[in-house]
């Protein structure tokens, strides 16, 4: 089996429902994944953000204190702190006049990995690797 690559692609918004918020905990969940292969087989996932899909990154969301939910940034914190791959597609940003300085990192957390602020020919490279490609 060897390595199996995924790629979870988030290009919708959080705010019309909880694709966003699904997509970062299955690519974290590939850590369970991996208990039950044989020595030497891995799961590589890559999370990729793309389209609206950037839209719910900024960090200093208030989701807990004004509805009572975890934030998108929260979970990103999570995936960081397990070291999965975040990949964010520059051009996005840029359309939606987002800046790379509002993206959430896990410092704070402890957390050694960064989000990765990548053109979209880099994501879509990780998508052409991946064995599997889950849209959210």
């Amino acid at each position: 089996m060897g390595d199996v690559k995924l790629a979870f692609i988030v290009q919708k918004p959080q705010y019309k429902g909880e694709t966003s918020r699904l997509a970062i905990t299955h690519a974290i969940s590939y850590q369970t994944v991996e208990i039950l292969l044989e020595d030497g087989d891995t799961v590589t996932p890559k999370l990729c953000f793309i389209g609206e899909g950037v839209l719910g990154l900024q960090g200093k969301q208030n989701a807990m204190e004004l509805y009572g939910i975890t934030s998108t940034e929260s979970h990103m914190k999570n995936s960081l702190l397990v070291d999965l791959d975040v990949l964010i597609c520059k051009e996005d940003l840029a359309k939606y006049g987002i800046s790379e300085s509002e993206m959430p990192d896990a410092e704070d957390m402890g957390a050694d990995k960064k989000i990765q602020i990548v053109p979209f020919a880099e994501i879509q490279k990780a998508m052409e690797e991946a064995k599997h490609v889950l849209f959210f």
